[in-house]
């Protein structure tokens, strides 16, 4: 493969998911490599004759005092139980951003995703309890609930497809249930006989951070001190600390944010672009971080830290086992190892595969656009890598020794994953074509000049079409993008519209949507096009009536048309079609018949459309 080939692959790739999903994805992946260095940085140290110094260093204690006041913790101890809250809390940002705002707010696509998340969990602790029925070793079966994320994701870019960007979306959604039932278990199951009075305070800290949320409070050191109280407090409880972590994440708001917010902040850089003093950089600055969610901006600050330094760090603490002195004999002999394999790999693999494949034959939700049921087994051998929560369970279920077995399951079991992984995803690409995991690139519905909302020429040969929401703050700014291109090209590009209003984050979208047809089955339509942007915080129907009235429309036509919803159907028809194109949010847009990805800035589109030209795929030929 060429370097340029992979280049536009890894750009075609994230441009298909939204910004924040993005970073967290590129995040995760790059920390992959990571991962895979301090482990085997970990293996060689316990098996060398420093190994003795290995274990020296994480028994060596530490202590933080104040007065009379001493927390003393190993560094291990350290590590698992403060590192790894900071990991957790991590988690609960992204699941919290993703329930409020991100590609979990449609409740729709959460079911399948999810339904399948709680088969790989109870498959794999039936197969681990079926090897392992009684005893200490019984107490294991918390160990293969958990899919570590970064690995699931690193290995999912070398071994999966060329594009697999809506199978990872598909596997992240499903790993929130593993994520915060991982939690639950370590919360419930192995944590420590309780302290009620340091409970007492956990709850008053959690009660504190619902109402800082509630309040709208966006400077973070409040929220980061009440965690902070929130993890000494269930240090102290006998809770393992990773439950204060993923509480508190989930408690952080996440929203989109308010146009109000934004344009004040641009207000205020404008103020500090013509008056460059200090108290006026000061208030534009204050003014951008407002606009900006608390939750996105910890995330921005922690997340680059958990995926290259702590979840490194922690593998490289606990994935040392020395294997010398029949250790490795022992493990392959014990049963604990086997019931980690078999729950990991060939658990995980049945019950989100089988459970996925169901119950979309079943109707209960639909697999992701551009995914096959192979992709998914694929996807679903690859959860087999427990990996982190899996060595952070073993050493709260086990003593010593079986933690040693323990240990080699996992690191077994995350071969022996990867290794199924790659044999389905080749299998299904082979016998079934399924060599890409993405959203469509290409539009569902050639131009037509009959239909389609054209500005210029429609004999012209370049085509520049945009998804649009009239409501939408992004497609607002776009217009002056828009305005620059066309002013570029002239009479060469024809700019079309067509609509996806997204009702759920703009409720007057598609009555907007429905007043531009209104406007032009009266000969009006970029008139009225221009002015509902011009005015996207008026668009109630007595705003578009006066628009109406000021175009000199025929308004009793223009109401009757809007009562009796005659667009609907045309409205819905572009909602397909955004749908079967792979727009999944506004402004979208189409250079000729291949979707943009990327910024869409004047001098990027200029420069796209004058590449398609040179490629001969600038125009789009209707009928």
């Amino acid at each position: 493969m060429s370097t340029t080939t992979a280049a536009t692959r890894r750009y075609q790739l994230a441009g298909q998911l939204s910004a924040p999903l993005r970073r967290y994805l590129a995040t995760e992946s790059g920390g992959a490599a990571l991962l895979v260095i301090a482990t085997s940085v970990a293996l060689v140290w316990a098996n060398s004759p420093w190994s003795e110094a290995y274990s020296r260093l994480w028994a060596t204690e530490f202590a933080v005092q104040l007065a009379d006041w001493t927390l003393r913790m190993d560094l291990g101890h350290w590590i698992n139980d403060g590192l790894m809250a900071v990991f957790f809390l991590v988690i609960g940002l992204e699941v919290r951003r993703d329930l409020s705002v991100g590609e979990l707010t449609d409740r729709r696509k959460l079911r399948l995703p999810l339904l399948a998340g709680v088969g790989g969990m109870v498959v794999p602790a039936l197969l681990y309890l079926l090897v392992n029925p009684s005893g200490e070793a019984a107490n294991g079966w918390g160990i293969v609930i958990g899919t570590d994320t970064a690995f699931l994701l690193g290995t999912l870019a070398l071994v999966g497809p060329t594009t697999s960007t809506q199978l990872r979306v598909f596997l992240l959604t499903l790993t929130v249930v593993d994520d915060i039932v991982a939690v639950s278990v370590i919360g419930l199951v192995y944590s420590d006989s309780l302290n009620g009075a340091a409970l007492a305070v956990a709850l008053g800290a959690v009660a504190v951070l619902v109402g800082l949320g509630r309040s709208k409070v966006w400077r973070i050191w409040p929220y980061a001190l009440t965690i902070l109280v929130l993890w000494l407090a269930t240090v102290d409880s006998g809770l393992h600390a990773s439950v204060a972590g993923m509480v508190a994440g989930l408690l952080v708001p996440s929203y989109t944010p308010h146009r109000q917010a934004v344009e004040h902040a641009a207000r205020r850089f404008h103020a500090f672009r013509q008056s460059p003093l200090a108290d006026v950089g000061r208030s534009a600055q204050a003014a951008l971080v407002r606009a900006v969610p608390v939750n996105e901006r910890m995330q921005l600050v922690l997340h680059p830290w958990t995926s290259y330094v702590i979840v490194p760090v922690f593998a490289l603490a606990n994935a040392g086992v020395d294997l010398r002195g029949g250790v490795l004999g022992e493990a392959l002999r014990s049963p604990v190892t086997w019931g980690i394999v078999l729950g990991l790999v060939v658990g995980k693999f049945v019950g989100i595969g089988a459970v996925a494949l169901f119950g979309a034959r079943l109707g209960v939700g639909a697999l992701p656009q551009g995914v096959g049921p192979g992709q998914i087994l694929g996807g679903a051998a690859l959860s087999g890598i427990g990996f982190t929560v899996s060595l952070l369970i073993l050493g709260l279920a086990f003593g010593p020794e079986a933690q040693d077995e323990a240990t080699v399951g996992v690191l077994l079991s995350l071969v022996l994953a990867t290794l199924l992984g790659w044999l389905v995803f080749k299998l299904a690409a082979v016998f079934h074509g399924e060599t890409s995991a993405g959203l469509p690139m290409v539009l569902d519905r050639t131009v037509d000049p009959a239909r389609d909302h054209i500005r210029g020429s429609t004999t012209a040969p370049l085509t520049l079409l945009e998804y649009s929401d009239f409501e939408c703050p992004f497609c607002g700014r776009a217009t002056g993008v828009v305005a620059e291109v066309r002013a570029h090209f002239g009479d060469e590009l024809r700019y079309v519209v067509r609509h996806l209003p997204l009702p759920d984050v703009h409720p007057h979208a598609e009555l907007a949507a429905a007043a531009a047809e209104a406007a032009g089955a009266q000969g009006q339509f970029w008139e009225m096009h221009d002015l509902l942007f011009e005015h996207q915080d008026e668009l109630e129907t007595e705003d578009l009536a006066g628009y109406a009235g000021d175009l000199g429309l025929d308004v009793e036509r223009f109401l009757r048309d809007l009562d009796e919803d005659v667009y609907a159907e045309r409205i819905r028809e572009d909602v397909k079609s955004a749908e079967a194109s792979g727009a999944r949010g506004t402004p979208t847009f189409f250079v000729g018949d291949r979707r943009h990805v990327g910024p869409y800035d004047g001098q990027t589109l200029i420069a796209e459309l004058e590449a398609s030209r040179q490629a001969g795929t600038a125009g789009v030929r209707g009928p």
